[in-house]
Formats: C-alpha cells, structure tokens, sequence
C-alpha cells in the first residue's frame, strides 16, 4: 500500500501500531484548522498548537473512514452455511460516533440479534459493521437503521434486531447540557416485529447480567 494511503486495517509490526494517512487530504484540513484557531482568538504559532491542526486532521479522518468501508463485504467475507435457526446475539458493542450536526462525540453501546435463515456469519463481524457505519457522521436514528438494514439484506435472516444506548456531548456539553441523559434507539425486522415473544426474549437476553 502506498504511504499516502490511509489504512483502515491499521498494520501491527510487533507491538508497534503504524496508522496511514491520506498526506494531501491531512494537509488542507490541517490549514483549514489553523484558520480556525486563529479566528477563536488563538495563536496557532505558539508551542502547544504547533502540531494540532495536523493532529486535528489525522483525528478527523480516523474518526469519519466509515465512508471508505464496504459494510455489506465485510459481512460476506466470514457467512457460513449452517443449520442454526436460534436468535444469535451480540451485546454491549462499544460504539463510538460523530454527531452531524455538531461535530461533537456521541458514544455508548449496541445490542444486535439475528435469527439465521441458512447462514451464520462470523461474530467478529457485527461489530465491524456497527463500526464501518459509526466511523461516519451520523445521527443514532440512521445509525440504528443502517445496521439493521445492513444485515437484514446480506445475511436474509428471519429477523434482525439492533438497540443502541448512547450518551451525546452535545446534549451534555451545550445547549441544554443534560450530562447524564441516555438516548436509546431501536430498529426490528422479521421475527422481532411479528413475533412479542422473540422480542422480549432479545431485550431480556441484552438487560441479563449472564457474563
């Protein structure tokens, strides 16, 4: 991989993690930043934000490599033919994510189940996915849908249920600065919406202290 290639697998050479970075794209944001510290009121040129801009770009384009992954590939590469038709679930996935109308964090935990229909899919995966879709500006509404919809179309199970919990700074930071509000959003197909009993299985399994 060229070195101005940013590398969204993150190579490990022993314990030495090298991260990639696109040079040209690092470069403009990082101008555009200085800018910015200027209009706040800053000194871009004094010791402590010498190196922000650029740390600010690198920052921004880890946290936004979403837009270069294919969440439906990462799902094929690992689906297996298997009989199994009992709720499979993956719960307390970290997630970390970007407001799109403020730019400010937003972070917590997803809770995801499906129900095969002739193919399993590596449990590695799913919280790939969720991460492929939070590495991008976002909302938790479309967050939630874009799972959802992600492993309903390429796995074909008989239902898919995703449940996010998230705190967002901009609601704890600004505005109406509410820091220990919680949002939770959902999203089912299949068995979960038809079906009371395996949705209330689902939300009693990720509520469960079973580990």
């Amino acid at each position: 991989m060229e070195n101005d290639k940013y590398n969204h697998d993150d190579e490990v050479l022993g314990y030495q993690k090298i991260d990639r970075y696109d040079d040209e794209k690092i470069t403009s944001v990082a101008t555009h930043y200085k800018d910015i510290l200027t209009q706040l009121g800053e000194d871009p040129a004094r010791e402590g934000l010498l190196k922000t801009p650029e740390r600010v770009a690198k920052a921004l384009q880890y946290l936004t490599h979403g837009y270069d992954l294919q969440p439906q590939e990462i799902l094929r590469s690992a689906m297996f033919k298997e009989d199994y038709s009992q709720m499979v679930v993956v719960k307390d996935i970290e997630v970390f994510s970007m407001c799109e109308h403020h730019m400010l964090p937003f972070f917590g935990k997803a809770h995801i189940a499906y129900i095969p229909n002739g193919h399993i899919v590596g449990l590695s995966k799913i919280p790939r996915v969720v991460d492929a879709f939070a590495r991008r500006l976002q909302v938790q509404e479309r967050l939630t849908n874009e799972i959802r919809d992600c492993i309903q179309e390429t796995l074909q199970p008989a239902g898919v249920a995703v449940v996010i919990e998230c705190k967002h700074l901009c609601m704890a930071m600004r505005g109406i600065q509410k820091q220990n509000s919680v949002t939770t959003t959902s999203a089912f197909t299949g068995e979960f919406i038809s079906n009371d009993k395996t949705r209330a299985e689902f939300l009693r399994l990720i509520t469960a202290n079973l580990h």
